[in-house]
């Protein structure tokens, strides 16, 4: 194969494979926009709706796709009681506050998890067909390709849902100013509860996906610490930023898997990352006046 050919395919794997990434900071920047906190709990509830995917589909044998609107609906309920019993009492207590309940929810997730289903590796069934895209010497899994979709699909229907809906123009007012928004009859607090519901939704999609090409345990929760790197190059609390900035690593990533080995891309698009905030130290979108943490 030429050297063509390998840029080319290792260039559309990275690019393929942001999608999915992409879902996970956007995760972030929900409720960062919403609540001006940095959930580090996305990882886990991530994790736990995979579980429930795979309690749907292989302990209950449902369809797959009715499997994953059993996960999202547990999952959103899973939300709404997390934001209603731990994250309202807190409101307007300092951040760091918040900040630690959602490290606190976090290790509550994962360690209710691993008892519930246990450490061991599992397998989940397939949401989306497996066949792979020959084009001519460059080949596509069919798994990345169909992960690459329903992104897509999902990420545009999140910015029509915020950019024309009522509610979702709503949940733009609450973050943007909560005070005004109140003040114009917004319901604050429902807000930023479907903030926690949406943000925890789409990072189960996103956990789906990824386990539906692989095997599923709770190791799956450290996937969302590598995304650290994408919503602080984009930007905290800028969903274009999260898109673009998931193009980026993920071409970077890859890239550096085809052409230096595995063990470089953990670091190199940190590297990045650093290079590119010494010019937009707030990120590519990101506000100039946002408070980092």
């Amino acid at each position: 194969m030429t050297d063509l050919y390998i840029l080319t395919e290792f260039s559309l794997l990275g690019l393929l494979s942001s999608a999915v990434t992409a879902l996970i900071a956007i995760s972030f920047v929900l409720v960062f926009k919403g609540t001006r906190v940095v959930n580090f709990a996305v990882g886990e509830v991530m994790m736990l709706g995979a579980y429930l995917y795979y309690t749907g589909a292989v302990m209950l044998k449902l369809p797959p796709v009715v499997a994953l609107v059993f996960a999202l609906v547990g999952i959103a309920v899973a939300c709404a009681l997390l934001e209603r019993l731990i994250l309202r009492p807190l409101s307007g207590q300092p951040t760091i506050a918040i900040l630690m309940a959602t490290i606190g929810i976090a290790s509550f997730v994962h360690g209710g998890v691993e008892i519930a289903w246990g450490q061991d590796p599992l397998e989940t069934p397939a949401l989306l067909p497996r066949m792979p895209l020959n084009l001519g010497e460059v080949m596509i899994p069919g798994a990345a390709i169909g992960n690459f979709l329903v992104s897509a699909v999902l990420i545009a229907v999140l910015l029509a849902f915020f950019r024309y809906s009522r509610i979702g123009i709503a949940l733009r007012a609450t973050a943007s100013d909560p005070v005004t928004a109140a003040t114009l009859g917004i319901d604050v607090r429902a807000s930023q509860r479907l903030t926690w519901i949406l943000s925890g939704s789409i990072g189960t999609v996103a956990g789906v996906l990824i386990v539906s090409s692989g095997g599923l345990s709770p190791a799956l929760a450290s996937t969302a610490l590598s995304v650290f790197a994408v919503i602080i190059l984009g930007g905290l609390d800028s969903i274009a930023g999260a898109i673009l900035a998931s193009l980026v690593i993920g071409w970077v990533e890859s890239i550096t898997v085809g052409y230096v080995g595995g063990k470089v891309r953990d670091v190199l698009p940190y590297l990045v990352v650093l290079a590119i905030l010494v010019v937009r130290p707030y990120g590519l979108y990101g506000s100039r006046d946002i408070e980092r943490l």
